[in-house]
């Protein structure tokens, strides 16, 4: 049998919510990556987090049990320093906006480091938790005057054990706000982060691997790169379902086991025991199988009929065990179900 991992060779894997959870590694995710470097494909973790160095990240992944080191990690500090190395000449001046490890990626490609406006012909931001107000003052002062602005990421919130906090998206958002201007974005959903990862590497059939649509699908994609959504996370059936084309994977998967599946049994469309029907109150789910073998089912004809919220009722036990199992069993903000003999109601 051919595996997704035959297909590939290097996997770009995201970690919180593909790797692990807070402080614990994701149940046999481990295993996936330790047998994908047996097997001589490489894994080159990717992170949008920019306030923390590659070997920070490397030593965080190897107390887990990964195979991590320096080298092994991509981040968007990195990205963001390649981006602006492109654009200026050696030796510019770059107002940083972030930590010690940003000012290292900077530093490292022949960049000159600055914390004031003065001279700066750019300004680079990354998430720093100890953020002045007069530094974002400066980067307000450098980007008035022209400078070129790259921003390592824009999320807007930053997972963390006592739950969502401000991520380095709201404070580009003070900026943006200030100055009326946008960033150059290095990493995910923009394609600059996995493509230079790529690239590192020299990869010539690289696999996104991610738990979130918004950033890890939708960065993949943008790179041109193929996509495997694992349910470990942060991203779920009623979200895959209501995602728009640009942050839709070609694969999903479970977990990180995925890897080791037929890749056919992995791709959305029309699976044995399921069957879709489409209607005017939305789709009609019947048959028996695996629940994620239906909800691969369910988002190539939901998607072809215009997507967005989806509506799904259930015709029989099976399906609509199946879509409990998927979580799809009651009305949330992505996805309105019932079952299929129930009177409809509005989405």
């Amino acid at each position: 049998m051919t595996t997704l991992l035959d297909r590939h060779d290097l996997v770009l894997a995201d970690l919180d919510g593909t790797l692990y959870q807070g402080r614990e590694a994701i149940p046999g995710a481990v295993d996936a990556v330790r047998a994908a470097d047996d097997r001589g494909v490489r894994t080159l973790y990717v992170t949008n987090n920019a306030s923390r160095s590659p070997g920070d990240v490397a030593a965080h992944l190897a107390e887990l049990g990964y195979p991590a080191g320096a080298d092994d990690v991509a981040t968007s500090s990195q990205a963001a320093a390649a981006l602006l190395a492109e654009q200026l000449p050696d030796g510019a001046k770059v107002l940083v906006v972030g930590t010690a490890a940003l000012v290292a990626e900077i530093s490292a490609v022949g960049l000159t480091p600055a914390d004031t406006a003065a001279g700066a012909t750019a300004v680079v931001q990354g998430l720093d938790p100890q953020l002045r107000y007069a530094t974002l003052a400066e980067a307000c002062i450098a980007l008035r005057a022209g400078a070129v602005w790259v921003a390592c990421n824009v999320d807007p919130t930053l997972p963390s054990e006592r739950g969502p906090l401000p991520g380095n998206g709201s404070l580009v958002a003070v900026l943006r706000t200030a100055t009326r201007l946008e960033p150059q974005v290095a990493g995910k959903p923009a394609p600059a982060l996995m493509q230079t990862a790529a690239r590192r590497l020299g990869s010539s059939a690289p696999l996104v691997v991610g738990d979130r649509l918004d950033t890890d699908i939708q960065g993949g994609r943008a790179a041109g790169i193929p996509t495997l959504l694992v349910l470990t996370g942060v991203s779920d059936a009623a979200e895959l379902l209501a995602a728009p084309p640009e942050a839709r994977p070609d694969y999903v998967g479970t977990d990180l086991g995925a890897l080791d599946l037929d890749p056919a049994n992995l791709a959305l469309g029309p699976r044995p025991g399921w069957t879709v029907d489409v209607g005017p109150d939305g789709l009609v789910l019947s048959g028996s199988g695996d629940p994620l073998d239906a909800l691969r089912a369910l988002c190539v004809p939901h998607w072809a009929g215009g997507g967005g919220p989806a509506r799904v009722r259930a015709r029989g036990g099976d399906a609509e065990a199946a879509l409990h199992a998927l979580g799809l069993a009651a009305a949330s903000g992505s996805a309105t179900v019932a079952g299929a003999d129930a009177v409809p109601r509005s989405s």
